[in-house]
Formats: structure tokens, sequence, C-alpha cells
């Protein structure tokens, strides 16, 4: 007999976590899995519509699923204000007979599931089926009384849609992240309030080139990178009131420095509070972009270059680029080494201490 696992959800957006946990149940149960979006999920309200994340799970299916996945538009199609996963299950029943049903759920969902429209008669269709999650204790008079079936997987990893919708994760696939910056949608959403149309571009550009560099690079930090390079120019719009009392209350001994530099302290002041990012390897690389420091971190160094040389700064980087994707350190020191020769041709003079003893310490020169 076939078996066939029905995994239903919001997908708002899909991520990694989702894929990584379909291919762990294809593969142990040898079953198909077909996703079900659903279009008014009874619990929540999805920030995207239901045409944007039926084309982000379409998307990923494309590009990072598997021949044994596909999508069901039961829900999608369904003229019902609400459906209940009883509906679901009968609509499977009917159209895949003969064949052995599990419905994956959340771990989340195992206690409350006795209180689901007719639980018991789900079960009598398809086997409910779950993955353990850290920190989610399971009530096993529920898993007896259902004859729930628990997936032995632990690889999903943290993320979540909560997590990639305010980018505090971006475990997703690269085309639904392209996805997410086209639409505007989610994190993106909040970017186009606080930045130009030009500086959105710019930043959006600094994030994936940053995203590539660290990826190519193998970095530990990786997955960082990209939401420290859309976010480091955030600062840089803000009016001139809100900088100088966010520098007076946060960042006083910087106060003194050339108003060039502050966009840097404000925005990480902005990642913080607006998109929630506490994460210090972030925010410290926000926070010397554009000076730099001594004793960077790899991700700061990445992202202090990438600002330097993405493509659409106008001049032609491309040399710049491959070194960096080549090796990080040696990139960041060749673009560090051009930035001083830039300055000095321009007959700038270093006016702050952080990019003295970022040049001090990198090239071996006082200034």
């Amino acid at each position: 007999m076939e078996s066939l696992i029905i995994y239903g959800g919001s997908f708002d957006p899909i991520h990694n976590g989702h894929l990584r946990i379909a291919r762990a149940a294809s593969m142990m149960l040898n079953a198909d899995v077909v996703f079900v979006p659903a279009k008014t999920p009874r619990w929540k309200t999805p920030e995207a519509t239901p045409k944007q994340r039926l084309e982000m799970l379409t998307l990923a299916l494309k590009k990072e699923g598997s021949p044994s996945f596909y999508i069901d538009l039961f829900e999608m199609k369904s003229k019902a204000d609400f459906n209940y996963s009883i509906d679901l299950v009968r609509h499977m029943a009917l159209t895949h007979k003969n064949t052995k049903l599990y419905l994956l759920i959340g771990a989340d969902e195992v206690n409350s599931f006795p209180n689901w429209k007719d639980a018991e008669a789900i079960c009598k269709l398809a086997t409910p089926l779950y993955v353990s999650r850290p920190n989610v204790t399971i009530d096993d008079s529920v898993l007896a009384r259902f004859k729930m079936q628990r997936l032995p997987y632990d690889g999903s990893g943290s993320v979540s849609s909560t997590k990639v919708r305010t980018l505090q994760e971006l475990d997703i696939p690269i085309c639904v992240r392209d996805y997410i910056e086209q639409q505007g949608i989610y994190y993106m959403s909040k970017l186009r309030g606080l930045l130009s149309h030009r500086r959105l571009l710019h930043s959006i550009s600094v994030a994936n080139l940053a995203n590539a560099i660290a990826v190519k690079n193998k970095l530990e930090d990786a997955r960082k990178a990209y939401p420290a390079g859309l976010l480091h120019d955030i600062g840089k719009e803000l009016d001139k009131e809100s900088v100088t009392q966010i520098m007076n209350e946060r960042y006083p001994e910087y106060v003194s420095y050339p108003e060039w530099t502050h966009h840097q302290f404000t925005g990480a002041f902005l990642a913080e509070t607006i998109f929630g990012i506490k994460d210090p390897v972030i925010l410290d690389a926000i926070s010397c972009h554009a000076t730099g420091k001594a004793h960077m971190s790899p991700l700061a160094k990445t992202i202090y270059a990438t600002d330097k040389i993405e493509p659409l700064r106008g001049f032609d980087s491309r040399k710049l680029i491959q070194a960096c994707l080549k090796n990080y350190y040696v990139g960041f020191m060749s673009v560090l080494a051009a930035n001083k020769e830039y300055l000095s041709s321009k007959g700038y003079v270093v006016d702050n201490p952080l990019t003295k003893q970022c040049f001090d310490l990198y090239l071996g020169e006082e200034e």
C-alpha cells in the first residue's frame, strides 16, 4: 500500500525547516508529501496574501523540493470561511483511496489535539505524525489515546516562519528570500519605511553580496551576513533630531565624531529596537561598517568590505569582489588599502579614531 503524508500549514513563509522535516518524513516512511497551504488559517492572520504564500511555496518546491513533494489546493480553492483538518483528511481519503495517510502536525499542536474538531474521526482516516521540538513537553496520554507517531528526527533547526518574518532567522531557500525582496513583504515592508528606493537597492545588494562572501568562505556566522548587510544603512536617512537624541542617549562617547559616522551607530540602535536584533555580532558589524575599527570580527570585515564594493556603487569593483569571494580576509585587506588610497587621492583627512585604529592595525601605518 502506498503512503502519503499530509503537510498543511500557513507557510507564511515556507522555510528550510519545513523542507527538512518533509524530506525526513518522506524517506523514513517511504511516502510522498503533499503540501496543503491554508487560505485562511483559523488561529493566525498571515502577513502575506494567499497568493504570495502559494507562490513562495511553489518556488521553494521547484528549486529545493523533491520529486516526492507536491501541492494540493484543496483549502486555497475552498469557498468555506475556514477549513478544519477533518475536512482536509476526508478530502485526501476520497482522492487517495487505498493509501496509508499520515497527518503531519507541529509538536506544539499535539497536546491540543483532543480539542480539534472531530479528532477521533481524523485518526480513523490518518495517523497523526509529529516531530519533537526543544522546550515542548508532550502529553503521553494524548499520544496513546490517538495513536500518534513520532518522527525520530531532530534536524529541522531553530528556524520558524515568525523568525523569518522578523529577520531573526533567514534559513530559507534563496528563491524565497528573493521573492520577499521583490514583493516587499515581511521585514522588507519595514525597510521601505526607513530607506529611500536608491538606498534600499544598495542595502539589498550589500546583503546579497555579503551573504555570498560569507557562504563561499564558510564563515561561522555566515547566516548573519544577510541581515547585517540588509540593515547596515537603516540609520542613514534618519532625521537629524532623532540622530542627535540617539547619539546622546546611547552613544555619548561617539557624539563628537564626524556626522558621517553617526549613521552606523544609529543603524545598530534601529536594528535592535525596530527589528529586534539582539545578536551582538550583527550589531557590532553594523556599528563599524563605515569607519572600521581595530580587531573586527569576520562578519564585520565582510560587511565593511561589501559596503564599499557592492556593484551598484558605480565603479568596477569586480577584482575586489573576487578577492573577497576567494578569501574574505585578504579581500578585506585589499578593500581597506583601496579605501585608504582613495581618501588620500581626494585629499580627505582621516577624522576619527576608529578609522585611524583600523588603518594602523591592518595596514600597519600610523595616520
